[in-house]
């Protein structure tokens, strides 16, 4: 196993160290739970990416999900192109808004109404506000694990169990808002019974991943999802399916086209602004009219349906819309899932992979690996020693254990083949 050259961004970590804080502008990236100095990337293409010391990787991160057609696709970066000529900003409505509006909905009818945003934060913390709007009630039900951005609502984690106050994740966020936020235990329905039971006619909602990604991935339990549904019409409270990684990734028409459920609201982002920062948020036309200028609930944004991120959107949807786009991505994830599992099962190093779609989770322990409670028994020290392996072997996976990896259009049968011999000797943890 060969030493990677990372002088030059060795370099620029220390540099950023004394700007920005812990030298990076989203934690994940500072391979706090991996260890080493982060890589600092200067360019990308198809399914690799290249950094500042010129090591060129094997690229599964996918900038965390949007990278679905693989990075700088063509036909992407001449609509980024086109639409730049013409301006970056107009804080005016678009032609291009309504178009990329369209194609949400046609992909995900529940979606009656959409409204842009800038990124998937906004469009959660959105969604929940318009939930409190409409219903009149204050109190949100999330489950442990699932990430739904860093607005105040949502950085909540459980307390001792189900029924208990949440308190708050991080500093700043401020106790008597974090106890409106109520965590349940995703696939436990038991345990969001409990919730409605003792919070009766108070919740405004139940906002979830239907196929989490932040715990690393999750598949919802036969029912459980179904059951939620069942749940907030009988309590007349409102179901958001927070599908910021799920959308577009794991089907055409995210999670609740694959499961057949309709939620009330849903929220976007990623892969609708094929790499640009952009989210969204949707749902029931009656739910949507509440917001302003037509309802009472404020949202607004200078930069909603920026015009790049607009245009590079509409690009990406509109090859992910063309027959056969899911059946390759299906194969390629098939192809890299199945000779993934070979190497894992006989090298005899306790692993449990969860896979979604062209979404995985290779956990280090025995599994299985149902919910966050589950998911947090993996042996960490194990995965950074894993991950470190395969970088030097010239694949970029998760740097970290409780996050997705993401295979694209871009990656080749050499690329799959590369990576399953990467497994090979990394797994080992020999050189």
């Amino acid at each position: 196993m060969g030493r990677l050259t990372t002088k030059k961004s060795r370099k620029l970590f220390r540099a950023a160290m004394k700007i920005i804080p812990g030298g990076v502008n989203s934690p994940v990236r500072a391979f706090r739970s991996v260890g080493g100095t982060p890589l600092f990337i200067a360019r990308a293409k198809g399914a690799t990416v290249t950094d500042v010391d010129g090591n060129t990787f094997i690229d599964y991160v996918s900038s965390w999900g949007p990278m679905i057609l693989g990075h700088a696709d063509s036909k992407v970066v001449s609509a980024i192109r086109g639409a730049l000529g013409k301006g970056t900003s107009y804080g005016a409505p678009t032609e291009g808004e309504v178009t990329l509006a369209h194609l949400i909905r046609n992909a995900f009818p529940s979606m009656e109404k959409v409204r842009l945003v800038s990124s998937g934060t906004e469009a959660a913390m959105s969604a929940v506000r318009l939930a409190r709007g409409f219903t009149g009630r204050d109190k949100i039900v999330k489950f442990e694990g699932c990430y739904h951005g860093h607005a105040d609502s949502m950085l909540v984690k459980a307390g001792s169990g189900a029924l208990t106050f949440g308190l708050p994740d991080s500093p700043g966020v401020p106790a008597d808002l974090a106890r409106h936020t109520l965590t349940a235990t995703f696939n436990d329905f038991v345990s969001v019974q409990k919730l409605f039971e003792k919070n009766r006619g108070e919740i405004a909602a139940i906002i979830v991943e239907p196929v989490p990604g932040n715990m690393g991935v999750i598949p919802p339990a036969p029912g459980f999802l179904d059951s939620l549904r069942k749940l907030t019409r009988q309590e007349r409270a409102l179901l958001v399916f927070d599908e910021v990684i799920s959308g577009f990734r794991v089907a055409f028409g995210g999670a609740q086209e694959m499961l057949g459920i309709d939620p009330d609201l849903t929220v976007l982002g990623k892969i609708i602004g094929g790499g640009l920062p952009v989210g969204a948020f949707g749902g029931r036309g009656d739910v949507m009219d509440a917001l302003s200028p037509v309802g009472p609930v404020y949202q607004a944004g200078t930069l909603s349906g920026n015009p790049l991120a607009v245009a590079a959107g509409i690009a990406c949807l509109t090859e992910l819309a063309k027959k056969g786009t899911y059946r390759k991505l299906g194969e390629k994830a098939d192809y890299l899932a199945e000779g993934l599992h070979g190497v894992f099962e006989k090298s005899g190093v306790p692993t449990w992979t969860n896979r979604v779609g062209s979404m995985w989770t290779t956990f280090f322990q025995q599994g299985p690996v149902v919910d966050y409670a589950t998911a947090k028994r993996s042996d960490t020290a194990a995965y950074a020693k894993y991950f470190h392996r395969m970088l030097a072997r010239g694949v970029y996976i998760a740097p970290s254990q409780f996050e997705a990896g993401f295979v694209s259009l871009a990656h080749s049968r050499k690329d799959l083949d590369r990576t399953i011999a990467a497994a090979k000797h990394a797994i080992g943890f020999s050189g």
